[in-house]
């Protein structure tokens, strides 16, 4: 007896491990793109073409196109919303200003970039998969779908946008001034002629 579980455990186990090492890969690589968000989002970029040009050639999946349209908007939603709403929550944390003469607090995302671009991805990659499977492709008549997509979208960051002028924050860092600090001595030039 090679101990407990017998014969059945030592089969699980290579492809138990085999499961950890590609785990392990999959996580290597995405801690090495984290840093270079340009070209992770041209890469997505690149995938949302693709998508659609699938989408266009087979001219049909507007179910999946709907639901990952309506996805991809919640996505943005916990994007531009702060990680404590001063409405829904009372919390001990920092808190967003509220008037002028409040403390400066930096904004924190309930949705950090990293997250959302990898689930905006995640999406299209399922999204696309999914349109080779004749089972998604329910017949409906799209510009209905994209009219309402729009109204949704319009209210929705109607609502978004008022959020963030009453509670006076802006999600993103576009045009914010950005402080040096002091330089490091060894910038220094000194001359010892």
């Amino acid at each position: 007896m090679d101990g407990i579980g017998g014969e059945a455990a030592s089969g699980a186990g290579p492809l138990s491990q085999w499961q950890h090492d590609v785990s392990r890969l999959y996580q290597y690589y995405l801690d090495k793109i984290t840093p270079h968000a340009v070209y992770r989002w041209i890469g997505t970029l690149f995938i949302v073409a693709i998508y659609a040009l699938r989408v266009f050639y087979v001219q049909g999946f507007y179910i999946v196109s709907y639901g990952l349209g309506i996805y991809i908007l919640n996505l943005l939603i916990g994007f531009l919303s702060p990680l404590v709403d001063p409405e829904m929550e009372v919390s001990d944390g920092p808190l967003l200003p509220t008037k002028g003469s409040d403390e400066f607090r930096p904004f924190i995302r309930r949705l950090p970039e990293f997250k959302f671009w990898y689930s905006f991805t995640k999406a299209f990659c399922i999204a696309f998969v999914m349109t080779f499977f004749s089972i998604f492709d329910v017949p409906v008549f799209w510009p209905i779908l994209l009219c309402y997509w729009i109204v949704l979208f319009v209210l929705t960051m109607r609502r978004q946008i008022s959020h963030m002028i009453k509670y006076k924050y802006l999600p993103f860092s576009f045009g914010k001034q950005k402080h040096g600090g002091k330089k490091p001595a060894s910038s220094v030039i000194t001359s010892d002629d």
